[in-house]
């Protein structure tokens, strides 16, 4: 692999078994499960990006990007989307029942 070598993953006990109850619930959405299944996995095969990336199903650089977020800002971050800019939507009372 060309460039810097990557770090590896290593998580927080807590912070495993978080994923791992993620994991489990069945009304986790399935971009969070991703990211969580995404995490688990860097920590099981030392964060080979071309190992992971191949057992999830996702890009590598998806892979590489869960990985820094989780370093970079801990779980919450490599999770969850930040907020938006820009005006939240905003829906009349008879649109809102509509759909």
């Amino acid at each position: 692999m060309r460039g810097r070598k990557p770090e590896p993953v290593v998580l927080k006990p807590k912070d495993k078994k978080a994923l791992q109850q993620l994991m489990r619930d069945g009304k986790t959405s399935l971009y969070v499960a991703r990211r969580a299944q995404i995490l688990l996995s860097c920590m099981e095969a030392n964060y080979c990006l071309s190992v992971v990336s191949d057992k999830v199903g996702q890009n590598r650089s998806t892979v590489w990007r869960v990985c820094e977020r989780y370093r970079a800002a801990g779980l919450g971050a490599a999770l969850y989307d930040a907020p938006r800019t820009g005006r939240p939507r905003v829906f009349s009372p008879k649109r809102a029942a509509a759909q």
